[in-house]
């Protein structure tokens, strides 16, 4: 199959609610919650659990998700955190003594699976965002489950890719098309899936983390030699974090606080906010090297201090302080690149969707979802029709590490939902997808937006850099439309370019973003043209 990424795509404009995702059929799911009265909130979990239907290669009620929602009654961002902890009989002893030994997890490993956290996440959105009820919410993805979607064609590649890793598990069938993944514009039906749902949506959290999925959830694992439990299950809570943020140029940006990453893309865009930025030609040689000397100095630090800060202290304050920000900032030479940065000592005092929704009160909600890689472990719960994550890849078996593996933890989290505000007014819901290219797709679009003055569509289809393996010495994927004289040069200073074109411009992540006017309410969106996905604007 040829896949062709488009130059150009026009901004979307609306009004009265407006919906950007990797699937317009997901995107038409949050609309009709719009339209039926339902808040930027309500429309999120209906979009999140349409792309569980239609992208299932990415996303699913068996992963995470986090939230940032806007309220503009009262100008403030509030936080969720609704990813899954590990098995409370998991520990490194168990693992050594299963011969599992090394830095980490191998990635398909059974014990990767963490708790899955994103059905507690939907329920407690609307709980404390929504306006609606979970059964109304539900039903377009239901509808999608039972009557059958075609399916767009960047999924059925995806789907296809992993087909392998499906038929590994004992009920391949319930998400394959008569034994094999579904192509471009066939009918896929999940009926397993929709029951789900309803489940869900008559019983609450309960419906999924106690009886009949529960169960099947526990039995698959357990076949393979996991040690998950239902206590494990019925356990689970998600937490309301305060978001964290810093000013730049006059806009602060907002993330969820570690276990996630997001803090990553403030450390960067703190580093970056001393260099004119503005006055740089985007995607020239001066802008690149210090674009990603900035993000080689925040992941040398994020890679170390990312944890479950219940469990070991992250020094989120001092990371994230323009006064750090300068001490790091010293080590860019920009004449060549400074590889394998090592982290500093920050003085202390103590693949994946994303979607954003905003309605006509001026409301938004930015939303993130992911099984981890594509389909997780690729493992189906019998009778249930999603897969189960493998979050817990991101655990280190190092110890004495922060980020080391233990009962009840959570892990090192890729995924991150992005919010900002100017004068406590929404400027922008946005969020970029793929594993540790988040951050830097995060601080490259607020960077677009805010130096060079591009409107979402804009800014989501420039030409982007990503650190490939999210460490400080990391290979750099630089996107098809930089020059190949830059590149030599930027390869000539010492970065180790990986020239990135065609369909595999997909690392540099999928992404969405949504504007709002605060003079006219007028909503300005965008979707990224390296995934199926469209704005949708009322």
């Amino acid at each position: 199959m040829s896949l062709r990424f488009n130059s150009y795509r026009s901004p979307i404009y609306g009004k009265r609610g407006m919906v950007a995702s990797s699937q317009p059929l997901a995107s038409e799911a949050g609309m009709r919650i719009l339209q039926q009265g339902g808040n930027a909130a309500d429309a999120a979990v209906a979009t999140a659990a349409a792309l569980n239907v239609t992208e299932p290669c990415s996303t699913g009620i068996g992963g995470d998700c986090f939230c940032l929602f806007f309220d503009n009654k009262t100008k403030t961002v509030s936080g969720l955190n609704a990813s899954g902890r590990a098995p409370a009989e998991l520990n490194l002893e168990f693992l050594a003594e299963q011969g599992i030994t090394g830095s980490s997890l191998p990635p398909l490993s059974i014990h990767t699976i963490t708790v899955p956290g994103a059905a507690a996440g939907w329920v407690d959105t609307i709980e404390k965002f929504g306006t609606l009820d979970l059964k109304t919410i539900l039903t377009p993805a239901i509808e999608l489950a039972e009557g059958g979607f075609p399916v767009a064609p960047f999924t059925a590649r995806a789907w296809n890719r992993s087909t392998r890793i499906l038929k590994t598990g004992p009920n391949a069938e319930e998400m394959l098309l008569n034994g094999e993944a579904p192509k471009v514009g066939e009918i896929m039906k999940n009926p397993t899936l929709a029951q789900t749902f309803r489940e869900l949506a008559e019983h609450g959290k309960a419906g999924f983390y106690e009886g009949r999925i529960a169960e099947a959830i526990i039995d698959l694992i357990h076949s393979k030699a996991g040690v998950m439990s239902t206590e494990d299950l019925k356990n689970h809570h998600s937490t309301f974090d305060d978001p964290i943020s810093t000013n730049y140029r006059g806009v602060e940006v907002y993330e969820i606080p570690p276990n996630g990453q997001g803090i990553t893309a403030l450390i960067a865009l703190n580093i970056l906010e001393e260099f004119e930025i503005s006055k740089m030609e985007h995607s020239s040689v001066e802008y690149l090297h210090v674009m990603i000397e900035a993000m080689r100095i925040a992941f040398a630090d994020t890679r170390w201090y990312v944890a479950d800060p219940a469990v070991v202290n992250v020094p989120i304050t001092e990371l994230i302080s323009k006064q750090y920000a300068a001490q790091r900032r010293e080590l860019i030479d920009l004449t060549k690149a400074t590889i394998d940065v090592q982290r500093g000592s920050p003085t202390t005092s103590s693949d994946t969707v994303y979607f954003s929704v905003a309605d006509g009160e001026g409301n938004a909600c930015s939303f993130i979802n992911s099984n981890y890689m594509g389909f997780g472990t690729g493992l189906i719960p019998k009778g249930c029709g999603f897969t189960l994550q493998n979050r817990g890849a991101n655990f280190t078996l190092e110890e004495g590490h922060p980020n080391v593996l233990a009962p009840k933890k959570r892990p090192y989290h890729t995924i991150i939902p992005g919010m900002a505000t100017k004068d406590d007014e929404l400027y922008a819901s946005f969020g970029v997808m793929g594993g540790f290219n988040q951050p830097q797709g995060h601080a490259q679009v607020v960077s677009n937006m805010i130096d060079f003055e591009m409107n979402p569509q804009e800014a989501l289809n420039a030409p982007r850099f990503s650190i490939r393996d999210g460490t400080s010495g990391g290979k750099v994927a630089l996107e098809e439309g930089i020059s190949s004289a830059t590149m030599s040069i930027l390869s000539n200073m010492g970065h180790e370019i990986i020239p990135t074109s065609g369909v595999s411009r997909m690392i540099f992540g999928r992404g969405q973003i949504i504007t709002r006017n605060p003079k006219n309410g007028v909503l300005c969106g965008g979707s990224s043209p390296r995934a199926d996905g469209i704005a949708i604007g009322w």
